[in-house]
């Protein structure tokens, strides 16, 4: 599996790039005031409102620095039908939508096997998308799980205004 790996400080993470729909340069984003400071801000991506949300300030605390490396990688979220705007559950496939993750040293790709090792980590209740961790020849890597990756606060602030993408 092609895994999409980057960079928060000197903390390496990783996604699955077949969530991938683009990686773009870090661009000036439309402030969303108000917000919860994870969101950074609206991005207009071929002439959709997107979503952004600064992994850097969601996870360490810090906003994205502004390296020529960093950039917005845009991935398929699936939302969950407890993400319905109306609470209903009836509807069997998830929601597609594209959203924005602002990311460090959006540099390399690798290749993870299917049968690689992966070292079990300790769970965290408040941060249900960091999932397994990796290990290669220079450390540790922490793999984002997408569908978990906005909490309940940002779903209901940015989902409702999505529907009928």
């Amino acid at each position: 599996m092609l895994m999409l790996l980057f960079y928060i400080k000197n903390d390496r993470y990783a996604l699955e790039s077949r969530r991938v729909v683009e990686v773009v340069p870090k661009v000036a984003l439309k402030t969303l005031h108000h917000a919860p400071d994870s969101i950074a801000g609206l991005l207009n991506y071929r002439n959709r409102l997107v979503p952004v949300i600064d992994l850097c300030r969601l996870i360490q605390g810090t906003p994205c620095r502004p390296l020529f490396s960093s950039r917005i990688i845009l991935v398929n979220y699936q939302s969950r039908n407890d993400d319905s705007p109306t609470g209903s559950s009836y509807t069997s496939q998830p929601t597609s939508y594209i959203l924005g993750l602002m990311a460090e040293r959006v540099t390399d790709t690798f290749r993870k096997q299917e049968t690689q090792h992966f070292v079990p980590g300790m769970k965290v209740d408040t941060t249900p998308y960091l999932g397994e961790m990796i290990t290669d020849a220079q450390g540790m890597i922490q793999c984002l799980q997408l569908d978990e990756i906005l909490p309940e606060r940002e779903r209901s602030f940015l989902l409702p205004e999505r529907e009928g993408y």
